[in-house]
């Protein structure tokens, strides 16, 4: 399997990206092998070679994955949300559940990106297009808000919510998505926000 094949996954194949998705997020990518994604998913490594052809793909998949999850779990906030400004509040409550469920390590892809040191690792590129996919997000909020200048207010509010998730993670802050919410709001109003 390559990063461009979009067949559906063996059962094998899930259980190899469960697994994996489960290690490489509590432990590492670098610190895990696949000897030990293939014992607990009850493959050999044969069988996670054959479906994903390197461990490179498999960390690609891995991310990618994350990030399909991720942005299911936004758009379930984003739909209830009436008008752009209230948009912007839904994301960050999404993002204080999102934290509170799924990220007790901090950013999935912030972290493989710091631990991938190649820059021509292709989880790489997953990672840099899923933070210009949420930093374009908050641009197109603020265009559709009409605030006077939409990309540096799209900016700041990516920016509010990467440190709130570092805020959370590596210095407790409980509740950094909250207080992320109100800087967006107040800086909402001074974007001319509706």
């Amino acid at each position: 399997m390559t990063s461009t094949d979009t067949r559906p996954l063996t059962p094998a194949a899930r259980r190899v990206l469960d697994v994996a998705t489960e290690l490489f997020y509590t432990r590492g990518i670098n610190t895990v092998g696949m000897e030990l994604v293939a014992e607990r998913a009850g493959v050999t490594k044969k069988t996670i070679y054959d479906r994903f052809g390197s461990k490179r793909e498999l960390v690609v998949q891995y991310l990618r994955a994350r990030d399909a999850r991720w942005r299911a779990h936004l758009s379930g906030y984003l739909d209830g949300a009436e008008g752009p400004r209230a948009s912007v509040a839904a994301t960050f409550d999404a993002l204080e559940d999102w934290m509170t469920d799924e990220n007790p390590r901090g950013c999935a892809m912030v972290n493989a990106y710091a631990e991938l040191s190649d820059p021509e690792h292709p989880g790489r590129a997953v990672a840099q297009e899923q933070k210009r996919w949420l930093r374009g997000l908050y641009t197109d909020l603020a265009v559709r808000a009409g605030a006077s200048a939409p990309a540096d207010l799209g900016d700041a509010l990516a920016m509010l919510h990467e440190g709130a998730v570092i805020a959370r993670n590596v210095t407790g802050v409980a509740d950094a998505a909250r207080t992320a919410r109100a800087a967006a709001d107040a800086l909402m109003s001074a974007h001319g926000a509706d």
